[in-house]
């Protein structure tokens, strides 16, 4: 049986990247290590879509998220943080840690932040040093409207913060259009690498806001010494050189196929997906939904942990689960990396032949492969 992984994060890794990780390990402080981070990070600008300095960490995602709240907003400093779903509650967590005055401004589960409770939040608040954000809110499947954030924000004071890392990649994300101050984005996810960077884009005016920053509470994280270093083409702390490299190959991939046309395809596979759902009778999780993964309400008299169980010890097909109160309550399938359409189809096909085993009879079999399959021919014809 062949294993497919459809969860969103990690993702699955191109076999030429992986060859690159079974090379051996090479001297980290080397003019081939320099030559090498050069390319990558040129490459990560355009995946950014930025002309800003692009700093790479050894870390996950939550690492570059930290050290976007430390390095920008002061202590006892305040922020609006725009909460959708666990990774909007994780941004309040951080600022929690660093003793942060955090102003949420809240939705329930599924629904999207929208741009008017924003502009509510910084009308009440003109002395927020900084605006947390989350571009596909990975826990829920929603998406926000980050262009029309950008908008509210570049004429305050106030830097725009942007967890994209479920996002970037796969979806729009013009970091330097929208107005992003600082980007962050992990490499486990669209840009299809292990767990172990993050990535951050960091504007000019989050530049000016860092270098004021008297109580920069960080070490590793400092990152105006990520700054000084890349100036020489290299790292303060010792990289995670050989995941580096491996993502050099990953990015080649996305440049040769063109960031717009990723987009594309991964938004065919999400509405290719969406209407599966539909002609399955299930229903979508987010009102708002991100085209990187799609989120499946679970029927109420199904059981949600006992679908994901059966996909993968049956047909080999590992969709993930919700998190805290949403465990056995949605499932998400991930659209995005090195993840195809043939990929989402068969994901599809297996969720129907576990959903009739279990007694969930309301469609005609075959109804969610051929939903999908008419969106992948309707847009193959035009």
């Amino acid at each position: 049986m062949k294993p497919r992984l459809l969860t969103p994060g990690p993702t699955p890794v191109p076999e030429e990247t992986l060859l690159e990780l079974a090379k051996p390990v090479f001297f980290h402080r080397s003019a081939e290590f320099r030559s090498i981070l050069a390319e990558t990070i040129q490459d990560m600008q355009y995946v950014f879509q930025t002309q800003n300095t692009v700093l790479a960490l050894t870390a996950s995602g939550t690492g570059g998220m930290e050290a976007a709240v430390v390095n920008t907003v002061p202590a006892q400093g305040k922020a609006i943080l725009l909460i959708a779903g666990r990774w909007g509650e994780r941004w309040r967590n951080i600022c929690k840690s660093f003793g942060i005055e955090a102003v949420s401004v809240t939705v329930p589960y599924g629904q999207a932040v929208q741009p008017s409770q924003l502009r509510e939040a910084l009308a009440a608040h003109p002395d927020a040093h900084a605006v947390f954000a989350t571009l596909s809110e990975t826990s829920t499947g929603v998406s926000h409207d980050i262009a029309a954030f950008g908008q509210l924000v570049a004429p305050t004071p106030a830097v725009l913060v942007v967890d994209a890392i479920s996002g970037l990649g796969a979806v729009p994300c013009k970091t330097d259009e929208w107005g992003i101050d600082v980007c962050v984005t992990g490499s486990q996810k669209a840009l299809m690498l292990p767990p172990g960077l993050a990535y951050v884009a960091v504007s000019n005016k989050a530049w000016a806001k860092i270098d004021a920053n008297p109580s920069a509470r960080a070490f590793y994280f400092d990152l105006r010494k990520y700054r000084d270093k890349l100036k020489e083409n290299d790292t303060p702390y010792t990289p995670a050189h050989t995941l580096i490299k491996a993502q050099r190959a990953s990015l080649k991939r996305l440049r040769s196929e063109g960031i717009e046309s990723v987009w594309a395809r991964c938004a065919l596979m999400a509405r290719a997906a969406r209407a599966a759902v539909a002609a399955l009778k299930l229903e979508l999780f987010a009102q708002q939904p991100s085209d990187s993964l799609t989120v499946i309400r679970v029927p109420e008299q199904i059981d949600g942990n006992a679908v994901l169980s059966k996909l993968e010890k049956q047909y080999g097909i590992k969709l993930a689960n919700g998190q805290d109160s949403l465990k056995g309550k949605i499932w998400r399938l991930a659209h995005m990396g090195y993840i195809d359409q043939f990929d989402v189809l068969a994901a599809i096909s297996a969720l129907e032949l576990v959903l009739l085993e279990m007694g969930y009879d309301r469609f005609p079999v075959g109804a969610g492969v051929a939903a999908a399959q008419q969106v992948f021919a309707q847009a193959w014809a035009a």
